[in-house]
């Protein structure tokens, strides 16, 4: 759980919050009418939901590589899908 702290008294004690987080390892939400604003996390916690996001994204990705790949059975036409098939009127008259 975060340390949640008003923003007016973040301003006057920022030293002191850098410290909590880097050295005691906590997470801290500063927040404006009691709404949370910004969190203080340290660099490594970053790094990782970097890291985390870009997996998630990638992870993503794939699977929608994975649906253009899927094939119809038996040679039919897919009946519902990303494409359509176009056909010529009939001309015939």
């Amino acid at each position: 759980m975060a340390y949640e702290i008003p923003v007016t008294q973040a301003r006057a004690e920022l030293a002191e919050l850098i410290n909590r987080v880097v050295y005691g390892g906590e997470r801290v939400v500063v927040t404006r009418h009691g709404k949370p604003l910004v969190a203080l996390v340290s660099a490594a916690d970053l790094e990782r939901l970097e890291r985390d996001q870009e997996a998630a994204e990638e992870q993503v990705i794939s699977s929608v590589s994975k649906l253009g790949q899927v094939g119809s059975p038996s040679g039919e036409h897919a009946r519902f899908g990303l494409t359509a098939e176009h056909r010529r009127p009939d001309r015939r008259g």
